[in-house]
């Protein structure tokens, strides 16, 4: 039966305070902390995040397929899914798709990738959700969204969860939304989009589900419902006679924030982290219809629960210590004119470049086994022409070798750190940035990763490289 082989999640490094938010405004705040993504992340980045988390352990080459799931693509007329592919050097013969447009984008990738796993179309597929929404400034969605990604591994075999039914419900309701030149999303009055929109449509569905299925509440040993907000969850809970105590899964909305796509994906991840073997998991997601799923956890648990990185995520985190920094991590008051590179990007070079820019990929010399990151056509050990294999270096550590702080450079947090990373497996240096890191934690021997962020925009692409940041507790 299809199920779920391996799970993953990503939360970004920086945290926002909504009593911080509030007080810029005057206003008052709901409570907790939300996440934020840092100004070289976006949709695409925290996808690549989670989805390296998901198949850290995984034959990246056995995966048939990759979809997208996201309503803040950074792209309008381009597959994102092909990018995120390409960074996780998951090869060419793949089926790839983005989900975009509604909140259950993340829950519509599944479906379609669980029918593509059960037709025989794929092995496997690999589903990554990931959002970065704004609301408008000085509004309840501001404080209450949260940017973060969740990535599922579908496929048969060793499942740690199998997904034993779903069912889905269409609605045509304007109460969530964002048109095409529209910044911040638009919604309609609360009380109205909550009774006829979210509560109707995950009632129906939930209960269709339970009745073709001949389940009743007490058979669900976790309920994941995904939620503007908890009041609105539990309301929901209570109506269809689950124990909001025993059963109900955390929302996350006072610790990550309501997440759009990826939200029901990162509370399953949540849930499958607490899940025992035997236990019945029932998952719903609410965005102009619903979708539900009724889940079963496997021994298999046991061999994946812990690798993933989400409850560290929800440790190791930075306050970000003025909205003012918010405002220009998210775009929305401009950079200094210094801060704008002038760059012109070209379309052949990036194709040209794909293998070392996107994939993270090295060269390994044959002759004298030398690893040069960016791939080099001639060994300066031996100089060996156009003799090497590549190697990956996107999912290696390595350590600090030598670093520099400029305050000159023109960074949107001064100053920029600039890295040579000794990477393990051969040696490697590369020269590049560090992310998600204080000055004060820089020292020569710091261990590092790679991960894949936007560097600047020109020429209308935008422009992703490999930086490094500080491996901490549980990574």
């Amino acid at each position: 039966m299809a199920g779920i082989l391996s799970y993953g999640a990503y939360l970004p490094y920086y945290r926002l305070s909504r009593e911080t938010i509030a007080k810029a405004w005057g206003g008052r705040p709901i409570g907790g902390e939300r996440c934020v993504a840092n100004h070289d992340e976006d949709s695409l980045t925290m996808a690549v995040e989670a989805a390296t988390d998901c198949i850290r352990d995984v034959d990246r080459q056995g995966i048939g397929g990759f979809f997208f799931a996201s309503t803040t693509s950074p792209y309008k007329e381009k597959l994102c899914s092909p990018v995120v592919a390409t960074a996780l050097d998951l090869g060419e013969k793949l089926i790839t798709a983005d989900y975009a447009n509604s909140l259950r984008a993340g829950t519509s990738a599944l479906r379609a990738a669980l029918d593509a796993v059960k037709s025989g179309s794929a092995h496997s597929i690999l589903v990554a959700a990931a959002d970065c929404r704004l609301g408008a400034p000085q509004s309840e969605m501001e404080q209450r969204f949260g940017d973060a990604a969740a990535a599922l591994l579908i496929g048969e075999g060793r499942v740690v969860a199998t997904v034993e039914a779903s069912y889905s419900l269409s609605h045509e309701m304007a109460d969530v939304w964002r048109k095409e030149q529209d910044k911040f999303v638009r919604t309609w009055e609360d009380r109205w989009v909550i009774t006829y929109g979210y509560t109707e449509n995950m009632q129906k569905a939930i209960s269709g589900l339970m009745k073709e299925q001949r389940l009743s509440a007490k058979d669900f040993a976790k309920v994941v419902l995904s939620a503007p907000d908890a009041r609105s969850q539990q309301g929901l809970a209570l109506t269809l006679g689950f124990d909001i105590k025993t059963q109900l899964q955390d929302p996350l909305i006072n610790t990550v924030g309501e997440a759009g796509a990826a939200q029901a994906l990162l509370m399953l991840v949540n849930a499958l982290e607490e899940a025992k073997p035997g236990d019945r998991i029932l998952l719903a997601s609410y965005g102009d219809g619903c979708d539900a799923f009724s889940l079963k956890v496997t021994e298999e648990i046991t061999r994946r629960k812990g690798k993933c990185r989400f409850k560290s995520g929800l440790t190791f985190k930075r306050p970000l210590p003025t909205y003012g920094k918010y405002l220009l991590y998210r775009g929305l008051v401009g950079e200094p004119p210094e801060l704008s590179p002038n760059i012109l990007p070209s379309a052949p070079a990036m194709w040209r470049t794909e293998d070392w820019v996107v994939r993270g990929h090295a060269s390994k010399c044959r002759r004298c086994g030398l690893v040069t990151f960016p791939i080099q056509r001639v060994c300066y050990r031996c100089q060996s022409k156009d003799d090497f294999d590549q190697v990956r270096l996107s999912d290696k550590k390595g350590i600090v070798f030598t670093y520099s702080l400029d305050n000159l450079a023109g960074a949107i947090d001064p100053p920029l750190i600039q890295t040579i990373a000794e990477m393990e497996d051969g040696g490697a240096r590369i020269y590049t940035a560090m992310t998600d890191c204080d000055t004060q934690e820089m020292k020569v021997g710091l261990p590092v990763e790679l991960t894949l962020r936007r560097m600047h925009e020109g020429g209308g692409f935008i422009n992703y490289f490999w930086k490094c940041r500080p491996i901490r507790g549980g990574q």
